[in-house]
């Protein structure tokens, strides 16, 4: 049996190709044909969004608000690669990603929280607030707009679970935070994660949050 297993040649599960930046980046609509979808049982989706960007625009104007988000989406983009995820898309000053694992997810979402500390601290300022959501469960791939895409419950809790989020504050689900691999970032304690129940909108049952300060 080990004489087997020796010879096995490593494979990469289609979860983790799809939510490679390279591989989304260099094939963005040839994976799948417009007609078909792909189901995948476990992916980790993290949602980003900016608290007060309209109101940046206005304090510091367009020219000055603008750099100062592109500067904000590199480092946010940077920050998911190298976690081994993908942006999957981004919504006006927001970004979706997708992480092969919940630990991935979490391990980007605590470097983020870091990195814009460090990247208002470069400017002198309080200017990019950062708001993260978390959610894993399972999902189905498709083409749309000439891109790959993700559909289904769990990124619609995804995306409302980063609504619940207050600014520079992480909130996961359950599904996120029960990860033995996101139990062992955090190293068993659970000092600043704060455990709630929460009705997401339009959706009728509460739901187990933790917000990690």
């Amino acid at each position: 049996m080990r004489e087997l297993i020796s010879r096995r040649v490593p494979s990469l599960s289609a979860k983790r190709l799809l939510s490679h930046q390279t591989f989304r980046d260099l094939y963005q609509t040839d994976v799948f044909d417009i007609n078909q979808h792909f189901r995948i049982t476990s992916l980790t989706f993290l949602f980003t969004d900016l608290k007060g960007s309209t109101a940046l625009y206005r304090r510091v104007g367009d020219l000055a608000a603008f750099d100062l988000i592109r500067a904000h989406f590199l480092v946010l983009t940077n920050i998911i690669a190298r976690n081994s995820g993908a942006v999957v898309k981004t919504i006006g000053d927001a970004v979706m990603a997708s992480f092969p694992t919940p630990s991935d997810g979490m391990a980007a979402g605590l470097l983020m929280k870091k990195a814009m500390t460090e990247l208002n601290a470069q400017h002198g300022s309080e200017d990019i607030l950062l708001k993260i959501g978390l959610h894993a469960g399972s999902c189905i791939a498709v083409t749309l707009n000439e891109r790959q895409d993700y559909f289904g419950q769990t990124v619609n809790i995804a995306s409302r679970v980063q609504g619940l989020a207050d600014s520079e504050k992480i909130v996961a689900t359950e599904a996120v935070l029960e990860d033995a691999g996101v139990r062992a970032l955090f190293g068993g304690r659970e000092v600043g994660i704060i455990h709630s129940r929460r009705r997401l909108r339009g959706f009728d049952e509460e739901i187990s949050v933790y917000e990690i300060a």
